[in-house]
């Protein structure tokens, strides 16, 4: 095992740099978070030495603030008085649960500030000791502890009991031989001497069946060793063994620890009943199981499935214990719905496996999907993410792993360090036996990888008369079902109404070759920054909700006005799928079937859409828009949009308004994070874009400056304001804040604006509303999709709408002028 040419100096974030992947996030991993954490909270109650006094008495004090190791403090007594509060480290402190000082015999007196409030001190710390709320002991001990890391309550030689993993009626000690972060080395009792890798076993200390010792006894479960190790000794030095186990130890095992367990849910699981199951020995697959025995309310044992003779020819290791929570089963067709293969039971006759006559020849039914927990998909694990992950064959080792696929809580992971390949492992989210990059690193424990020379797979970018340079991607080597070929841009073909002809020409000639998903993904990335409005692109891209529901295909993002987008796009994974997904992609964006092609398009193309005109394409194709496509006009041309100014209009930064210093002058800065500056809209869950939301864009000048009248009936009615106190609003449209326009001279006066509520209370609903009545309604959208509200109305002048709002000119100057009628109507009306 591990059996791979490893380097030292492996570093992860040159590698994730290198290969351009993400890692998994640290908070992904509970299990380690919670292996870092002290267990100490606000509002748990300690007793502390009052150093201020000269003998040093004792007094309970409260948790108001716990950071690291650093704890808040208040004295009981001062209530909600906070002068007082003082910082203790709880690894130099002396800090003890509630009653250590009673039970050592220690004075226990209050500071001289609690007895100046308290003259029946006494009272105070018997009540204090009567509520309760003890922060745990075990997390209070000295410096010569254990330590404060829960981590670190396992030393090595410290005793345990392991529950079996067949029988939970069954128990046997075992002893810490490594402690690596939380993740154990145990050796089970009797085994000294013994070398026989059965003797170990690796286990994380949340682990379920890990217990004090005394616990068999105290639960009425027999010690008995586990039956690999039964014939290692004679049932008489067994015996010998079993009580030292039972031998009550002069280093007593913390309990408090363990006191805190989740209760298990009650099954409702029958014997004889079929399901779908991952063989924890051999989590490579998954295949039909038998629940074959019921324990009890919390446990049952399933079996995996064999047709090879007789139940037992399943082999060693086919059945494991679970109970209603357990990740490792799964009721029938789970695969089929989520879009994985399901392995036949050995010695089945055909090709497909069907569970409806499957079930018909076994003579018993599925367990009704009622019978497990609803699965949840909340997580932040993605295909193509790194972490580290435990061999499952040989445990002893940790390998560097790659996300491979995700069907909602489960994750197909693939194993590298190998000098032959292993499948792909199917695991949890919250596995014990998964942790973040770095984290062997961080605690000294080697980690298996592939050498650099095998572990990367260059995809070459190809760029006409400009330097090559080549993304490195990782990848399988040597498996031509995976390997995409060249994908070429050609940019002479026709790009549809949704790409702009210009940028496409700015493209690599090609992509590739690497890895299939790789090297598309990479492709549709560049198409979505090449659209007018990569938004609408990636929603024409995006997969079909039941795909996506089942988590295939890959997440693509997409920035357009100030906002971000994110979609699930399905990729093809195979060669010789290639061609067709390239074409099917074209086909949704109404371009030419060959603009991206495994094959180069040199002058002629054979689709002849050089001849087609923009009508005839799009029928070609059999889509008729009746919307209008919001695109520059010539947008089909060579020329790129503005171009007069001999450079691209600059990109619109969110608008930054901060609420609270409304009333402040714009030249100051407030800090105020960037009004949907942190924001990404899911495209999958609730996608709605219109194709007109450019409109004000296409607006020329000279159009834009002709001025029609305000209707009198305008009547805008939002709610009420609240009363807000404080100085007068100014108006930031001074000359100072405002460039001169040429046109300003002709610009006639209008009718006042009346407004029947004032603009501060306007919500993001009320602005957009009332934009939508007046002769900017074009610009409706774009008021709510950047989150204006009136307040933030009020602070726009010239230069924020010009460089927030991407408009030109002419369309800024109009809107201008409309929020100066406003501002004048809320000065008129309101601002007193």
């Amino acid at each position: 095992a591990g059996g791979s040419d490893l380097e030292s100096d492996f570093n992860w974030d040159e590698y994730l740099e290198e290969n351009g992947v993400l890692a998994v996030p640290h908070h992904a991993f509970k299990h380690v978070d919670r292996s870092l954490q002290t267990g100490l909270a606000p509002g748990m109650m300690l007793e502390v030495s009052v150093r201020s006094e000269p003998d040093q008495p004792y007094w309970v004090a409260t948790i108001i603030t716990a950071c690291g190791q650093l704890l808040l403090l208040r004295y009981e007594g001062y209530h909600d008085d906070r002068r007082a509060d003082f910082w203790s480290d709880i690894m130099t402190s002396d800090l003890h649960p509630l009653g250590w000082g009673r039970q050592q015999g220690r004075p226990m007196r209050p500071p001289n500030g609690v007895r100046e409030k308290h003259g029946d001190w006494e009272a105070v710390l018997e009540e204090a000791l009567a509520q309760g709320g003890s922060a745990p002991a075990h997390l209070l001990q000295g410096v010569s502890g254990r330590g404060r890391n829960p981590a670190d309550l396992f030393p090595m030689g410290c005793c345990v009991e392991l529950q079996d993993s067949m029988d939970p009626g069954v128990a046997w000690g075992a002893q810490v031989e490594d402690n690596i972060g939380g993740r154990l080395c145990l050796r089970y009792a009797g085994t000294e001497g013994l070398t026989q890798s059965l003797a170990r076993r690796w286990v994380f200390y949340l682990d379920p069946l890990l217990h004090p010792p005394g616990w068999a006894e105290e639960n009425c479960c027999s010690l008995t060793p586990p039956a690999v190790l039964c014939g290692l000794r004679s049932e008489a030095e067994w015996e010998e063994v079993r009580k030292t186990i039972r031998q009550p130890k002069e280093e007593a095992f913390n309990r408090d620890f363990f006191k805190d367990r989740p209760v298990l849910t009650p099954h409702c699981f029958s014997e004889g009943m079929k399901l779908e199951a991952v063989n924890p020995a051999a989590p490579f697959n998954i295949s039909p199981a038998t629940v074959t025995k019921v324990l009890n309310e919390q446990y049952f044992l399933v079996q995996m499935d064999s047709l090879q003779g007789d139940s037992e020819g399943a082999g060693p290791g086919s059945s494991f214990l679970c109970h209603h929570g357990s990740t490792e089963i799964f009721p029938v067709q789970w695969s089929l719905k989520n879009g994985v293969p399901l392995s036949p039971p050995p010695g089945y006759q055909g090709q497909d496996f069907d569970w409806a006559y499957y079930l018909k020849q076994c003579g018993t039914e599925g367990a009704p999907e009622s019978c497990f927990p609803v699965e949840q998909s909340d997580h932040d694990f993605v295909e193509f993410m790194r972490l580290e992950a435990v061999n499952p064959i040989s445990p002893k080792y940790i390998h560097m792993a790659t996300v491979t696929r995700v069907r909602g809580q489960h994750i197909w992971l693939g194993l590298e360090g190998f000098k032959q390949t292993l499948p792909d492992v199917i695991t949890h989210v919250d596995s014990l036996d998964i942790f973040p990059v770095s984290w062997c690193e961080s605690n000294g424990y080697p980690l298996q990888h592939p050498s650099k020379a095998t572990g990367q797979s260059c995809v070459a970018v190809v760029q006409p008369e400009k330097q090559i340079s080549r993304l490195c991607l990782s990848a399988a080597q040597g498996n031509g079902k995976y390997s995409c070929p060249k994908i070429f841009f050609n940019h002479l073909c026709f790009s549809g109404p949704y790409l702009n002809k210009g940028r496409i020409a700015e493209l690599p000639q090609s992509i590739g070759p690497g890895n299939c998903v790789l090297v598309l993904k990479e492709v549709l990335t560049l198409l979505i920054s090449s659209a007018y409005k990569p938004s609408r692109v990636l929603r024409e891209l995006q997969q079909d909700p039941e795909l996506r529901r089942h988590g295939q295909g890959e997440t693509l993002k997409a920035k357009y006005k100030g906002k971000s987008y994110r979609a699930t796009v399905g990729i093809s994974r195979t060669a010789d799928q290639v061609a067709e997904f390239c074409r099917k992609t074209c086909v949704r964006l109404e371009c030419c079937p060959n603009l991206i092609t495994p094959h180069m398009v040199l002058e002629h193309c054979s689709e002849n859409c050089s001849l087609l005109t923009k009508t005839k394409y799009t029928h070609y194709y059999g889509k008729k828009k009746t919307k209008r496509i919001g695109r520059p006009p010539g947008g089909h041309t060579n020329l790129d949009i503005s171009t007069k100014e001999g450079s691209r209009r600059k990109k619109r930064k969110p608008l930054s308004v901060c609420k609270k210093r409304l009333f402040t002058s714009v030249d100051s800065t407030p800090a105020c994070s960037p009004l949907g500056s942190g924001e990404e809209e899911d495209l999958d869950e609730d996608y709605s874009l219109s194709e007109e939301d450019s409109g004000s864009e296409q607006q020329g000048d000279s159009e834009v400056l002709e001025r029609k009248s305000q209707p009198a009936s305008l009547r805008p009615t939002p709610p009420e304001p609240r009363p807000r106190e404080g100085p007068q609003l100014t108006s930031y449209s001074d000359d100072d804040n405002q460039p001169p326009s040429p046109m300003s001279g002709r610009v006639e006066v209008q009718e006042k604006l009346h407004l029947d509520s004032s603009p501060l209370g306007w919500s993001i609903t009320d602005v957009t509303h009332f934009i939508r009545t007046t002769d900017c309604s074009p610009l409706a959208r774009i008021f709510r999709d950047q989150e204006i509200d009136g307040q933030a109305l009020l602070l726009m002048s010239l230069p924020t709408v010009q460089e927030c709002m991407g408009l030109k000119l002419g369309p800024a100057i109009k809107l201008c002028h409309l929020i100066e009628r406003i501002k004048l109507a809320f000065y008129q009306h309101f601002a007193s």
